[in-house]
C-alpha cells in the first residue's frame, strides 16, 4: 500500500474554538494510528508544522480522509506528498532477547 505525508501548518494563534476541537483531532488520530491508516504523527515543539505519514490506496484516498481531520478545514493549511521509501525503526522486527 503507498505511503504518503501531509505536512501541516498550524495557526499562528489558537484561539478557543481551535483549541476545542483538539479533543476530537486527537481522538480520530489515535482511531487512525489503531487502524494502523496513520504511520506516524508529529507536532513541532513549537507547534507550527505537523507531519503525518498516512497508508492509502492513493492520493485522493489520503485527502479524503485529511479532510476528515476535524481541525484541517478551518485552521490548517496542508500538502500531501506520496513518499517514494519509507522506513523506520518500528516498523522493524524487534530485537530477540534471550532472557
Amino acid at each position: 500500500m503507498p505511503t504518503f505525508v501531509v505536512t501541516m501548518r498550524l495557526p499562528d494563534t489558537y484561539d478557543e474554538e481551535f483549541i476545542a476541537l483538539i479533543p476530537s483531532h486527537r481522538d480520530f488520530i489515535n482511531q487512525l494510528l489503531n487502524e494502523k491508516v496513520v504511520e506516524v504523527y508529529a507536532i513541532s515543539s513549537d507547534r507550527s508544522r505537523g507531519w503525518v505519514t498516512m497508508n492509502g490506496d492513493n492520493a485522493a484516498a489520503v485527502q479524503a480522509v485529511v479532510e476528515q481531520f476535524p481541525s484541517t478545514t478551518t485552521y490548517m493549511a496542508w500538502k500531501l506528498m506520496s513518499l517514494f521509501i519509507f522506513d523506520s525503526a518500528a516498523s522493524r522486527f524487534p530485537h530477540i532477547s534471550l532472557n
